[in-house]
C-alpha cells in the first residue's frame, strides 16, 4: 500500500513484491532488491528458490546482503515522499456530505477522485497515485467516485457487472453471460448506456412538451374564468335593472337572483382554481423529473444510468386534452327569476319579450344542404323547407348524407360566437330540431344525446329534450314556431316558444370543440297526418342580424 506522492523515479524505490517503498532492502546475488521480509516470505511459501523478478532458480537459497548505499537512498526518499504527502494532503479537499470519501485515508477523510472497480476502493489524490504510475495497477478500471462499489459486483460470481442482458433487462458479469444468459442478447454496458442516453434525451423533450401544454391549459382556464366574470357582471347589471322596476314586495327576488349568479360564478372559479392547482403540481413534478433526467443524462456512470430505470419515463400524469372549464351559463337566469314572480308582476310578458329579443339579435340566414338530406326527404327549391316524401330517391351515398334517419343539416356551420334561427312547426305531429356537431354518425342508428353530438328537442306523442337520459317537457301551450339560440363559447343551446316568448329548455355547460350544424328531422308523414313541412322562417322584430355569429 503506497501512501506517498512519488516523483518521476519512484519505481526504483518500490519493492516488486509488496509494491511499496522498500523496508530494510536486501539484494540477491544477481543484484535484485527486495524488502527482507518480502523475499523471505516468498521463498518460505514456495517449493523453489525462484527470483520473483528474473525467475532465476537458485539451487540453494542464496545469502542476502544489505546494500548500505541503497538503504540510505531509500531512507532519504521515504522522508522526501512523506513531506510531499503531507503538503499534498493539506491542499486536498476534505470530504463533504454527499461526496465520496477516500477509503484509504485514516483520520480526516479526503475527497475521493476515482473509484477502482478491481480493488473496490475509492482513492483521494494521494492514494490514487500508484494506480496512475505503476504498470500493474494501471490496468485497473477507474471511474468517477461512487459509493457502494460492492453493488457493482455480481453477487453470484464476485465479478464486475460489465455487461447488460437485453433479454432480462439486467446487468450481468462475464460469467453470467456464459452460464446463466448464454442464449440471451448481451451487450457491453457502455453500448446500452449510449442507447439509454438517447432515450433520456427523448424523455426530457417529452416532459418539456408536457409542461408547455399544461401551461397553455392554465392560460385557457384563466381565460375562461375571465369570460365567466364578464358575463356574470353583465347578467347582474341586467338583473338589477329589471328588478329595480318591480314593486318593493319583490325585492327579495333580486337578492335571490344575485345570489344564484354569484354561486354559479364561484363554482366556476373554484373548479378553475382546482384545475390550476393540479396542473401546477404536475408541472412541479415534471420539472423535478426533468432535472433528474438532465442530471442522469450527463452522468458518465454507465451502471447507475442503467439501474435508474424509474427515471427513464415521465411520471404518470393526467390526460388534460379534454379537460376544460366552461364559463357558467346565465342565459335565461333573469327570465326564470321573473317567471317565479309571475303572480306579482303585472308586466310579465314585456320581460319575456325582452329576453327573446335579446337572442333574436343573433339571427342568421340558413339554407338546407341537399348533399346531407336523407333520400326520402323533399327539399324546397329555396332550401327553406323540408318534409317526408313517399319515394326513395336514388342519390349518391356520400359521407355527408344521412342514410338511416330522416335528417338534413344546413350548408352553414358555426365554430364560435352566438347564432339564432326560427323554425315553423305548425301543423306537425312529429318533428326533431336542434344542432349537431360535424362528426356525428350519419349512416347508422342515431342516439339523440349530447354525448353523441346532438342537442335537440322533439315532438313524438310528447315533447322531449335529448339530455342523457331524455327529459320530458311540460309546456303550457303547443309551440307553432320554435327559436333556437346557441352560445358557442359558453356552451349553451336554448329553445324558445316564439309566439309565447317563453323558454322551452336550455342545455348548459356544453363543451363544443368542432363545427355545429343546425339539424332538422320532419318525421314520417304518417300517411298524410304529418305532411306539413318544417320551415326555416325569417326572424321578425329582431334588432340585428348575425351580430356575433362566425362561420
Amino acid at each position: 500500500m503506497a501512501s506517498a506522492n512519488y516523483g518521476p523515479s519512484e519505481a526504483q524505490f518500490l519493492c516488486s513484491i509488496c509494491l511499496d517503498v522498500f523496508t530494510d532492502p536486501v539484494s540477491t546475488p544477481r543484484g535484485r532488491n527486495f524488502c527482507i521480509n518480502c523475499i523471505n516470505e516468498h521463498w518460505n511459501t514456495s517449493d523453489q528458490n525462484l527470483c520473483p523478478t528474473c525467475k532465476k532458480n537458485f539451487i540453494t537459497r542464496p545469502n542476502l546482503r544489505v546494500n548500505t548505499m541503497f538503504s540510505e537512498m531509500v531512507v532519504k526518499f521515504r522522508e522526501s515522499a512523506q513531506q510531499k504527502a503531507s503538503s499534498s494532503s493539506s491542499e486536498q479537499q476534505e470530504s463533504k456530505p454527499r461526496e465520496v470519501p477516500c477509503d484509504v485515508c485514516t483520520g480526516t477523510k479526503m475527497k475521493a477522485l476515482k473509484s477502482c472497480l478491481v480493488c473496490l476502493v475509492s482513492y483521494c489524490e494521494t492514494h490514487l497515485e500508484p494506480h496512475l504510475t505503476m504498470s500493474g495497477l494501471k490496468r485497473h478500471q477507474l471511474m468517477d467516485p461512487v459509493e457502494n462499489l460492492k453493488g457493482r459486483m455480481c453477487k453470484k460470481h464476485d465479478k464486475p457487472l460489465e455487461l447488460f442482458c437485453k433479454s432480462d433487462r439486467t446487468c450481468v458479469c462475464m460469467l453470467c453471460s456464459v452460464l446463466d444468459h448464454k442464449m440471451h442478447d448481451v451487450v457491453p454496458v457502455e453500448e446500452e448506456y449510449e442507447e439509454k442516453k438517447v432515450e433520456l434525451k427523448k424523455t426530457e423533450a417529452e416532459i418539456q412538451q408536457m409542461i408547455q401544454k399544461r401551461r397553455v391549459k392554465i392560460q385557457e382556464i384563466k381565460h375562461s374564468v375571465d369570460l365567466s366574470e364578464e358575463d356574470a357582471g353583465r347578467e347582474k347589471a341586467e338583473g338589477v335593472q329589471v328588478f329595480n322596476d318591480l314593486m318593493e314586495s319583490v325585492g327579495r327576488g333580486l337578492k335571490e337572483l344575485l345570489k344564484t349568479i354569484e354561486e354559479k360564478q364561484e363554482t366556476t372559479k373554484k373548479q378553475a382554481e382546482a384545475f390550476i392547482r393540479e396542473l401546477e403540481e404536475e408541472i412541479s413534478e415534471l420539472m423535478k423529473r426533468s432535472a433528474e433526467v438532465e442530471q442522469l443524462s450527463l452522468s458518465e456512470d454507465h451502471l447507475h444510468l442503467l439501474q435508474s430505470s424509474n427515471i427513464h419515463q415521465p411520471p404518470p400524469t393526467k390526460d388534460w386534452t379534454e379537460v376544460s372549464v366552461c364559463p357558467s351559463s346565465y342565459e335565461g337566469t333573469v327570465v326564470r327569476a321573473v317567471s317565479q314572480l309571475e303572480e306579482t308582476l303585472s308586466k310579465k310578458m314585456k320581460k319575456w319579450f325582452a329576453e327573446l329579443m335579446k337572442v333574436q339579435m343573433f339571427s342568421v340566414d340558413l339554407t338546407l344542404d341537399p348533399q346531407t338530406a336523407h333520400p326520402n326527404l323533399i327539399l324546397s327549391d329555396d332550401g327553406k323547407q323540408v318534409k317526408h316524401g313517399n319515394v326513395w330517391k336514388k342519390l349518391p351515398n356520400n359521407p355527408e348524407r344521412f342514410y338511416y334517419w330522416l335528417c338534413v343539416s344546413t350548408k352553414q356551420s358555426f365554430s364560435s360566437g352566438k347564432f339564432y334561427f326560427e323554425v315553423q312547426v305548425e301543423g306537425k305531429t312529429e318533428w326533431y330540431l336542434g344542432v349537431a356537431r360535424k362528426s356525428v354518425d350519419r349512416k347508422g342508428h342515431i342516439s339523440l344525446s349530447p354525448q353523441k353530438g346532438y342537442w335537440t328537442i322533439w315532438l313524438r306523442n310528447k315533447y322531449n329534450a335529448s339530455a342523457d337520459p331524455s327529459v320530458v317537457l311540460s309546456l303550457k301551450s303547443r309551440p307553432q314556431k320554435v327559436g333556437v339560440f346557441v352560445n358557442y363559447e359558453e356552451g349553451v343551446v336554448s329553445f324558445y316558444d316564439v309566439e309565447a316568448a317563453a323558454l322551452i329548455y336550455s342545455f348548459t355547460g356544453c363543451s363544443f370543440t368542432e363545427k355545429l350544424f343546425p339539424f332538422f328531422n320532419p318525421g314520417d308523414n304518417k300517411n298524410g297526418g304529418n305532411s306539413a313541412p318544417l320551415i326555416i322562417s325569417p326572424v321578425r322584430g329582431c334588432l340585428g342580424v348575425g351580430a356575433d355569429a362566425r362561420r
